[in-house]
């Protein structure tokens, strides 16, 4: 009889997975809820950069579902989450017609409407906006309006303007070099904000700078992460992986600096995709984003939950 009461117990103090919507400018978000019980913190995790969806993948390559797993780690704490597809893509193509369309502060209020939504579904006072890569970006920009915000999380966030961090990527990649140097030109004259003619790049560029997306990149080049920081007047966590061959720990530090109360955690052996690698072989790292089968490292979940629950 008690092992049979513990298993029931067990089943029902399972987390529910379950689809909820927020309101988007012509049409609803998607997103799924993943709850952990009543009272619990809710966590909303806003995805990083391109074709992303709620679970963390990308058409262009990413399959390591670092989102879902995250979320499944966190509910197994004691912690709820929403994890969101961006409006115009996805579960959320209803929301605009063009997806390109966008800015990080159409995210930021897509954000805000996601808090009421939770709000609404769940019954807590507020919720901890969680932001990956790029959505690191939407979370403090949407944290600079705290209404409804517990606490602001950057994951493998970047502390440095856009437009360095990508001239980083591109020098630190051997392979580009037949392209590096159009690549930093067309940077520059879109810092400068000068559209780019993408006809004229190199075939691997032209995505890109597609046109399509130049008024977007346009914005993001524009955003300064650590005076977004520095703007927050709710908890803050910074969260870094040793391993991200995308965002440096000193991306961490200088939000860090441009906000002294935050806490920072930086994780040894923890790639971009929050996945762990043991060693500074590139190759070795980049087949973790297209591995679905890999766990999430323990410790990103070990440092979110014991922030939102503290």
């Amino acid at each position: 009889m008690i092992a049979e009461f513990l298993i029931m117990a067990a089943v029902a103090a399972a987390p529910v997975e379950r689809e909820i919507t927020a309101p988007g400018p012509q049409g609803s978000l998607a997103g799924t809820l993943t709850d952990a019980g009543k009272g619990t913190p809710v966590v909303l995790i806003i995805p990083g950069s391109g074709p992303t969806d709620r679970d963390g993948n990308n058409p262009l390559g990413v399959t390591a579902a670092p989102y879902r797993m995250l979320a499944e780690g966190l509910a197994k704490q004691g912690v709820s989450s929403i994890r969101t597809d961006k409006r115009g893509m996805f579960g959320s193509k209803a929301a605009i017609p063009d997806a390109n369309k966008v800015t990080i502060a159409d995210y930021a209020a897509d954000a805000h409407a996601w808090v009421k939504s939770a709000q609404a579904a769940t019954g807590v006072k507020c919720v901890w906006v969680l932001g990956h890569s790029e959505g690191s970006l939407v979370a403090l920009t949407a944290g600079q309006k705290p209404e409804g915000i517990c606490g602001v999380i950057s994951v493998s966030g970047p502390g440095r303007k856009l437009g360095t961090v990508m001239r980083d990527q591109l020098k630190g990649n051997p392979a580009n070099a037949p392209i590096l140097q159009p690549a930093l030109a067309a940077l520059d004259s879109l810092e400068a904000g000068n559209p780019v003619d993408a006809a004229t790049l190199p075939a691997p560029l032209q995505p890109l700078f597609n046109p399509a997306v130049q008024p977007f990149v346009m914005n993001l080049l524009a955003q300064d992460p650590p005076k977004l920081a520095a703007g927050l007047t709710v908890p803050y966590l910074i969260v870094q992986g040793d391993k991200d061959i995308q965002v440096s720990v000193e991306d961490a530090k200088l939000l860090a600096a441009g906000q002294p109360k935050a806490k920072l955690a930086v994780l040894p052996g923890v790639n971009h995709v929050l996945k762990p690698v043991l060693s500074d072989d590139r190759a070795a790292n980049m087949a973790a984003y297209g591995d679905a089968s890999l766990p999430i490292a323990p410790s990103v979940v070990d440092e979110i939950a014991s922030f939102v629950k503290r």
